[in-house]
């Protein structure tokens, strides 16, 4: 497999910890999105949507995150990232979304670019719309973990799919230096996930192209 990422996309990030956690091993293809590599010729013909990541598995291509875990999943579903129960696959599906399409997309790069370049919003605005955001969402998350079914992970005992998302938007909260302490449940999660291999060693500053 070829894997084509970034080390700050919490996208690709996602893919990483789930690669990891499976125990696949994965080829990296960097593509720098600051310096919008992303946008270039050469990689569109790789992904016309211009985003990241972008999976390689033999002759075929896979893109969007979530939709490269499902097939992760489906094609190695040992060690299994979804409950077997459907009730509790929607829940730990739901959780995931609640980050990967309700927090993390008016927070991405493209938005915060837009924001002061087209917009003229000063960089003090522009974090502030990121921590308003981010805040928002993991008030959103830590109410739905205090639901039952949270364990040590974002679903009972075995890390999910939700637990891939939650790790890499926790570390952009850090990033911005928004303050994470109305979200214990959450920060607790977080706490777990890092103390398995999969997680640390995907995280960005242990990335190839780490900067």
């Amino acid at each position: 497999m070829k894997l084509y990422t970034y080390f700050r996309s919490s996208a690709a990030f996602r893919v990483r910890i789930a690669l990891n956690l499976k125990g696949l091993a994965y080829e990296p293809a960097f593509v720098h999105l600051a310096k919008g590599e992303h946008r270039a010729s050469a990689y569109s013909a790789v992904n016309p949507q211009a985003l990241l990541p972008t999976l390689e598995d033999g002759v075929r291509r896979l893109t969007q995150s979530l939709a490269i875990l499902e097939y992760l999943e489906e094609t190695h579903p040992a060690p299994s990232l979804l409950p077997k129960d459907p009730l509790e696959r929607a829940r730990v599906r739901s959780l995931a979304m609640l980050v990967a399409c309700e927090i993390h997309p008016v927070n991405n790069l493209r938005v915060l670019q837009h924001l002061k370049r087209a917009l003229g919003q000063s960089e003090e605005q522009v974090n502030a719309w990121y921590r308003h955001w981010i805040g928002d969402g993991l008030a959103k998350l830590e109410a739905d973990l205090a639901r039952p079914g949270t364990g040590i992970y974002c679903h009972e005992n075995l890390p999910t799919i939700a637990d891939c998302c939650l790790v890499p938007q926790v570390f952009n909260a850090q990033r911005y230096q928004c303050d994470t302490s109305p979200y214990p449940t959450v920060m607790r999660v977080f706490a777990a996930c890092m103390k398995l291999d999969a997680f640390d060693l995907a995280q960005p500053v242990k990335q190839s192209d780490a900067e």
